[in-house]
Formats: C-alpha cells, structure tokens, sequence
C-alpha cells in the first residue's frame, strides 16, 4: 500500500469506519477507498473484535488521505477537531451541508459548522467568506461578522449583503 501524503489523518469510529468512510467517498468527488484491513486471532484479548472483521479502512477525500479505525467505543468525536470545506459557491455550500447535517444531531449546527451522523464535525465554508474576512475594511468584516453569527448553514448572499452594509 501506498500513501499519497506524509500526514494521514486518523479518524477513530466504534465499529462505523467502513459505513463512514463509504459515505464520505461517495459525498466527494475525486474520493476513493483504497485498502480495508481487517482484525485476525493477534491481540483478540486487547481489541476485543471478531476476525475477519474491518479494523482500518484508507481512504481519499478529494486527494486528502485518511485511515478509519474501528477501534471501539473508547473515544469520541468534539469540536477540538474539525475537516474545512472550502466550497466554492451556494450550490456547493449546499451540497455538502444538506449531506453531512442528515441524521447528525441539529444542535451541532451553528456558524456554518454541522456534525455529521458519525459525530464528526465539519466547517462548510464559502471561500469568499475567507476572502471577506481579510479585508482592509473592518467595518465590513465586523457586519459580516455579525451576519455569519446568527446562521447554521452559511448564506453567502446573505454575508455579502451585510459585508457590502446592505
């Protein structure tokens, strides 16, 4: 097996790495799983899982490499750690948001972040919102700001009016 980068972000699920890591690839384009490893007799008293079933999944997000670990119900997802989606436009703000916030809990959704159905969160973001937010003008950063605040899913229409102080 070959890695495409030199830092592979580990994701650790129960036992929803193969579900999880098929979700996201199919959500993604340019996105593939590449290998499934699975768990044997070796450390059975440890890991506690059957042989045979799936211990790590690789995975590509859009050329972004990542491992799925089934490694039990020890640790959760938070905040702490975030995936960004720099999304180009509405439509793909859309996109992504409509598809990680199905069946993630609706609480999580603020500010254009949205936790998804396997308790990972992701920043869905439209790159002019970045681009907005480095301006000389900070007048209209703060109203920006102020807008991108009061919002779940971001409205790039909606923080150009209040960065534009319409």
């Amino acid at each position: 097996m070959q890695f495409t980068s030199k830092i592979v972000p580990c994701l650790w699920f129960d036992s929803q790495g193969e579900d999880a890591a098929r979700f996201y690839t199919e959500l993604f384009p340019n996105s593939r799983i590449t290998h499934i490893a699975r768990y044997g007799e070796a450390g059975k008293e440890v890991h506690g899982r059957k042989p045979g079933s799936v211990m790590t999944v690789s995975f590509e997000l859009a050329g972004q490499a990542f491992t799925a670990l089934n490694g039990g119900p020890h640790f959760k997802f938070n905040e702490a750690v975030s995936l960004q989606i720099m999304c180009e436009d509405q439509k793909e703000v859309d996109h992504f948001w409509n598809a990680l916030a199905a069946g993630g809990p609706v609480e999580a959704q603020q500010c254009g972040w949205v936790k998804d159905r396997y308790g990972l969160s992701w920043q869905v973001i439209p790159k002019a919102f970045l681009e907005m937010m480095t301006s000389k003008d900070t007048a209209a950063i703060e109203r920006a700001f102020g807008a991108m605040m009061d919002m779940k899913k971001l409205d790039l229409p909606a923080l150009q009016r209040a960065f534009n102080g319409n």
